[in-house]
């Protein structure tokens, strides 16, 4: 008899997911992801001048602002044929990434390494030993026995107060967290420091584009932020300076926290590293444009079928005809008006709603292909495509990651492991140390 088990909302994410799953003999037989939103963007959209629509679709998201901005403004200029200036290039570029560094960090530590992380363990630590084991893994200057003493009185009082506040609901004391105690003190230590480090990301993204969430400084055709060294009210020689400033210390906490966590988290979790491939085809379009055109990246894009590196296929631009021609959505289990499977631009939005129909529409969201397929996009697809066309950062980082996972795992770690669950936070770390330098580059 199968039991079927929801959970409703499906927290960490931005917006309303629910999943259900059907569970015989401890292995899941079926199962659904639904987003249980009425979102409307495109219906939002009618009928208003293209130029503003940049405004509204970043406002589909409250974390993943940026990059619904800049691929609103991209599409109105590619219907343009638009070039754009190579300054507000280096701008859009410079925006980017900062914002994917801050989203970055705070999708580690604070939405996902209290999964891997026993806070309450690190009550027990040694603090010489856990000196120790930072040392094996960067020469970060927070890492003293000063610091890891007071994290630690810092736990305890939160423990004895029995407030837990964000560390409450936690998988504490669970067989599965194998993290030595050790451990847990350091990567809490670094827990409280990425809450810095993200807002310092934040104030950099600030001060180019207004704030964060939902920047202010995009234009099609550009950007609206006026660069003059000598003037107070533009983006002037101290304000850059302090853009880079900001970026160099992010870049530090990436490059000697961040990084080093989780390479400590894929090696002592290393079991983990043959689960969760779920689909391996895999989608990135390049980015950090270096022509007015974009046709030259200092990231690639490119598509991989069936987990096999070989097959890689490059997307040489944004108007690239083998990227543009073979996306489709699919309504078939949406609630929209129809049945249809259409390109983007052949597609309505027609909201239909019905109840959850496990055989028939149960979701707000439309399902995406290529080539028919079902594929997997962001970091791990950014870096697996990389890698498969030997891009000289991404083949340097991923090279390094694996040989220090394998280092501390006491076990040889490929590429292949980069579909597991670690090797998913892997990639967002290599993808965020290669972001950490490009920012300076394009600075």
């Amino acid at each position: 008899m199968a039991q079927r088990i929801v959970v409703d909302p499906i927290t960490r994410i931005e917006g309303h997911l629910r999943i259900d799953a059907e569970v015989e003999n401890g292995v899941i037989s079926k199962a659904w992801s639904s987003g249980q939103m009425w979102r409307g963007i495109e219906v939002i959209l009618q009928g208003r001048d293209p130029r503003d629509a940049w405004h509204f679709v970043q406002r589909i998201c409250g974390v993943c602002t940026t990059v619904h901005a800049l691929a609103s403004v991209r599409t109105v200029e590619n219907a343009l044929g638009l070039e754009i200036p190579m300054n507000a290039q280096y701008i859009r570029n410079l925006v980017m990434s900062l914002h994917a560094l801050h989203d970055h960090i705070v999708h580690f530590y604070i939405l996902s390494a209290l999964d891997w992380v026993d806070v309450v363990s690190a009550l027990q630590a040694d603090i010489g030993k856990t000196v120790q084991l930072s040392e094996t893994l960067s020469n970060w200057p927070g890492n003293s026995a000063n610091r890891f003493r007071k994290v630690q009185s810092k736990v305890q009082s939160i423990v004895d107060s029995g407030q837990l506040g964000p560390f409450a609901n936690g998988y504490w004391g669970h067989p599965a967290m194998i993290l030595p105690p050790e451990a847990n003190l350091m990567a809490v230590s670094h827990y409280l420091e990425a809450l810095d480090y993200q807002r310092k990301a934040d104030q950099a993204i600030a001060i180019i584009s207004g704030k964060n969430p939902h920047v202010q400084n995009m234009s099609v055709g550009g950007v609206t932020a006026a660069i003059n060294p000598d003037n107070e009210t533009t983006l002037n020689i101290e304000r850059l300076y302090w853009v880079k400033q900001l970026a160099e210390e992010v870049r530090g906490f990436i490059q000697q926290v961040y990084l080093p966590d989780v390479i400590a988290i894929g090696a002592l979790y290393k079991d983990w590293l043959q689960y969760g491939k779920g689909v391996t085809n895999y989608l990135a379009v390049p980015d950090m444009v270096l022509d007015t055109k974009g046709t030259k990246f200092d990231l690639p894009g490119g598509t991989i079928m069936g987990g096999d590196l070989g097959t890689v296929k490059g997307i040489t631009s944004f108007n690239d005809s083998y990227f543009r021609d073979n996306v489709v959505e699919c309504i078939a289990r949406s609630w929209y008006d129809g049945d249809w499977t259409r390109h983007p631009y052949e597609e309505d939005t027609v909201p239909k709603y019905t109840e959850f129909q496990d055989d028939g529409k149960y979701s707000w969201m439309k399902a995406p292909r290529f080539q028919g397929q079902p594929m997997q996009v962001g970091p791990l697809a950014q870096v697996l495509v990389g890698y498969a066309q030997g891009h000289e950062l991404t083949t340097k980082y991923v090279n390094d990651t694996l040989s220090r996972v394998s280092s501390l795992a006491g076990a040889q770690v490929g590429p292949e492991a980069l579909h597991s669950p670690p090797g998913r936070h892997l990639a967002r770390a290599i993808r965020a140390s290669m972001l950490a330098d490009l920012s300076i580059k394009h600075w």
